[in-house]
């Protein structure tokens, strides 16, 4: 074999070893942070994001609390009890500092994830345990009953007279509170009305 073929065989060989070697793999991971410290500018003052870096963190942040969300619970999107909508509050305030660069871009990420856990740890005990459920996500209030309020019940949730009559209207169908056997103030907020009859 001539001289010149062995030495390009052997130079071949000895890049082929470089792209093997842990100094090759810790150079390619160093190009791969600076092209995501770029992309995202992690070292940049908020006031110093470009359009585009703006854009991809809130591109990565969308499908990040997307997966966050299908992870946690359904209901957690219906808004049935505060408990369910302070994570959402919270997670869309915590996310959003992700976005403007005015906290670190993945620690931030992180605790998204961990407020989205938490949510699910305390509505697996609250499932689990009644009196937990009642201390989380609070508990029904009975404002009517056989057709006569509980004013003090009415004081005590913040529904005034007003607001039960308009709420009778809406979702019992009736202004009639001789009509009405049950009236609850729901953990939702939210009054639920058993008619007479029902």
């Amino acid at each position: 074999m001539p001289r010149e073929s062995l030495s390009r065989k052997r130079g071949q060989n000895r890049h082929a070893y470089d792209k093997l070697s842990p100094g090759y793999t810790i150079s390619t991971m160093n190009s791969f942070s600076k092209f995501l410290e770029i992309l995202l500018g992690l070292s940049a003052e908020p006031k110093d994001l470009t359009f585009v870096q703006v854009s991809v963190r809130g591109i990565i942040v969308f499908l990040a609390t997307l997966i966050m969300v299908r992870f946690g619970h359904k209901r957690s999107l219906a808004h049935k009890t505060p408990f369910d909508s302070l994570l959402l509050v919270i997670l869309a305030a915590v996310l959003s500092r992700a976005v403007n660069g005015s906290a670190a871009f993945f620690p931030t990420l992180g605790g998204g994830v961990v407020l989205v856990l938490l949510h699910r740890v305390f509505a697996q005990l609250a499932y689990h345990s009644h009196r937990f459920g009642i201390l989380v996500k609070g508990s029904p209030d009975t404002i009517v009953r056989n057709g006569e309020r509980d004013l003090d019940m009415m004081r005590h949730n913040h529904v005034s007279i007003h607001d039960l009559e308009e709420d009778m209207r809406l979702n019992a169908h009736t202004d009639d509170i001789s009509q009405v056997r049950l009236a609850r103030v729901e953990r939702s907020g939210d009054i639920s009305f058993i008619k007479e009859g029902e």
